[in-house]
């Protein structure tokens, strides 16, 4: 069995952790496929994860490999993965437990779709974790629906900026908040009101939601709940939101973690294809290169994605 390079860690700790290894490729189970990675997003569940601040990865899951997207090619199926065959090109969310920054991962063929072919797998390896993200926060849990409106915190970021193309392809009155830096790429996502949170308070400008998609907690998310009408919703990807303040104000409020689905992911394919979304990578790092590259998420001020090339 010939070997594969893969980025691993062996204990918890800052990006100097993370090394370069040769190991054998595990072979692919019943229901899943065996990719050829040509791209690997980085999120920052990875560095959180590095950390040893991810309940779901203990020391028991060391040594690790971070990645939870990539885009590729379909090397080997198993017994039972019938959707999809040997060469597709393919995107797909990686478990938990990591694998994406590697040459080749394992994934189960239901977290998995055909890859858009106007897309290459730079900017396709960008689109399943935070796109996902973006996705069930707006509809599966907030159930954003044609002509109600959201205010997305943080609308430039990985998760941030699919969501602003997300809800107005659903036809949504979207409202972002972003740093100076980055109102000109808020409102080429097609933001209708881009709120540049170093000059202007969001309460000033905003009110009456039917939705919050909170990306960045804290003070931001306290002074939202005023905004939302009632019957409203806030939602986030961060920490559990107070259920006494939502029922106070008559809203609703929940934090969730992203699943992986196929299926949606073929949804996103389609608004891709069709041109009404598209991910934006920042930057780029060869496999080799990815402590810089999860440093430079870890930093923080990210506009779209980080994406590591195997091509």
């Amino acid at each position: 069995m010939s070997k594969i390079r893969k980025v691993r860690f062996h204990r918890f700790g800052a990006k100097d952790v993370l090394q370069l290894e040769e190991l054998e490729q595990s072979q692919p189970d019943a229901g899943q496929l065996l990719v050829v990675v040509r791209a690997a997003s980085i999120n920052p569940v990875d560095f959180k994860i590095r950390l040893g601040k991810y309940p779901s990865v203990q020391e028991d899951r060391l040594p690790y490999t971070p990645g939870r997207d990539v885009s590729g090619v379909v090397a080997k199926c198993g017994a039972q993965a019938t959707r999809f065959k040997t060469g597709d090109e393919v995107f797909g969310l990686v478990p938990v437990y990591g694998g994406g920054y590697a040459q080749q991962v394992v994934l189960d063929e239901r977290a998995v779709a055909v890859k858009p072919s106007g897309l290459d797998h730079l900017y396709a390896a960008g689109v399943p974790l935070a796109g996902q993200t973006a996705w069930q926060g707006l509809f599966r849990h907030g159930g954003l629906k044609a002509g109600q409106s959201v205010l997305i915190h943080g609308g430039s970021g990985g998760v941030g900026h699919f969501a602003v193309q997300f809800a107005k392809a659903r036809g949504a009155r979207v409202l972002t908040t972003v740093s100076t830096d980055n109102v000109e790429f808020a409102r080429g996502l097609g933001a209708d009101v881009v709120i540049d949170y170093k000059k202007q308070r969001f309460e000033e400008v905003a009110s009456d939601l039917d939705m919050v998609f909170d990306l960045i907690d804290g003070e931001t998310r306290e002074r939202s709940w005023q905004l939302l009408k009632k019957g409203g919703v806030l939602v986030s990807t961060l920490t559990e939101a107070s259920q006494e303040k939502a029922r106070e104000r008559g809203v609703r409020a929940l934090r969730y973690t992203v699943e992986a689905n196929g299926d949606e992911l073929a949804e996103i394919a389609a608004l891709i294809e069709a041109g009404k979304v598209k991910p934006h990578v920042q930057k780029t790092f060869p496999l080799d290169a990815a402590a810089d590259a999860m440093g430079s998420v870890e930093q923080g001020h990210s506009v779209g994605k980080v994406v590591l090339s195997l091509a």
